[in-house]
């Protein structure tokens, strides 16, 4: 079980501003479509910084995530979103950089501190963890798993990241493959993140992201 290390060094972060400061009305059709981006243009507002360790931007049609050095993590929101329960749908490719990395969606995104995240890795590892202001704690479990159902290397996958409730639910690739329950978050913004561990250059585009009302 590999990346057993991962909730003891969560790194070096470029913060980036997009806490959400209204709440979605929630009135309507079940799975209705919350809120969409294909990044065709900068109109959701999601962040877009370049610095030394890193960058978060629009890039060809896409959004994407590049993490410079080793032991990082890089994660952006669009700006002035707050949801309570969500599905999250994205399309992540790996581009380049190593395989032994991590990125996928963000869900209830309080502040720099509090939030729930799900990723995967271009190595087949998955997890579902949560940002605290002690750090980064894994959620039932304390290391990343592994599963065959993850497109390995430079191949797309298809994530997807239901927060319903108390139950947090990470599906790859139409398949689910893990699903734990924290109740410490309630509402926040919506986001992507993307990761390194050993060797830097982690490079990430994201496209099609969704939230649908579950």
């Amino acid at each position: 079980m590999k990346k057993a290390g991962y909730f003891l060094s969560f790194f070096l972060l470029l913060l980036l501003p997009g806490l959400a400061c209204s709440l979605t009305d929630f009135q309507g059709t079940q799975n209705a479509i919350l809120f969409a981006d294909d990044f065709s243009d900068a109109s959701k507002k999601w962040n877009r910084v370049l610095e030394d360790s890193g960058s978060a931007d629009y890039y060809d049609s896409a959004y994407r995530i590049f993490v410079n050095p080793a032991n990082a993590n890089i994660w952006a929101n669009p700006a002035n979103e707050n949801f309570i329960d969500t599905r999250i749908e994205v399309d992540a490719t790996k581009i380049a950089g190593p395989d032994d990395n991590d990125f996928g969606i963000i869900c209830r995104y309080e502040d720099a501190s509090r939030f729930y995240f799900a990723v995967i890795s271009s190595d087949g590892y998955y997890g579902v963890l949560k940002m605290t202001p002690e750090g980064v704690r894994g959620i039932g479990k304390d290391t990343l798993l592994e599963s065959n159902t993850i497109n390995p290397g430079a191949a797309t996958n298809h994530v997807r990241f239901d927060c319903v409730g108390s139950t947090l639910t990470l599906y790859v690739n139409n398949t689910q493959v893990d699903q734990q329950i924290d109740a410490d978050y309630s509402t926040g913004n919506v986001g992507l993140l993307a990761g390194s561990f050993t060797a830097g250059g982690t490079d990430i585009l994201f496209d099609n992201f969704i939230v649908y009302r579950p």
